[in-house]
């Protein structure tokens, strides 16, 4: 199995910035082709975020997080960040980190369902 904690959500001022990690653990970790961050908005249906490849840490973004949001990892301590940047009130959400053990293409990637683990999700408040 595989365990993600998030750590690093918190309250932050419009235009502040946080950063988000995820750290893996477990006896299967080795298995993690790609870690992705979706996120959760109060009354909305949670949404895809960023995604990473473990070993080529090829990247990938939402629209709506793009040139903002910067997704990285660090495999020697198994964890994977994501970088907030330039934050707005509407990326207010719980954000949940993912791990998928196989490849997927462009559009299922950012699908809940081909993620395996899931760790329990980091509240993240931006204030205007």
């Amino acid at each position: 199995q595989v365990q993600l904690v998030e750590s690093g959500g918190g309250l932050v001022q419009a235009g502040g910035s946080l950063r988000l990690s995820c750290a893996a653990s477990g006896a299967r970790t080795f298995s993690i082709y790609a870690v992705g961050w979706f996120r959760q908005a109060p009354g909305k249906e949670r949404e895809f975020v960023a995604r990473i490849t473990w070993n080529g840490g090829s990247s990938i973004y939402a629209d709506s997080v793009k040139d903002r949001f910067t997704i990285s990892r660090d495999k020697a301590k198994n964890t994977v960040y994501l970088q907030m940047n330039s934050l707005k009130p509407e990326d207010t959400a719980v954000y949940y980190c993912a791990a998928d053990k196989e490849w997927h293409n462009f559009v299922t990637m950012r699908l809940q369902r081909v993620y395996d683990y899931w760790g329990q999700g980091t509240q993240v408040t931006v204030s205007s």
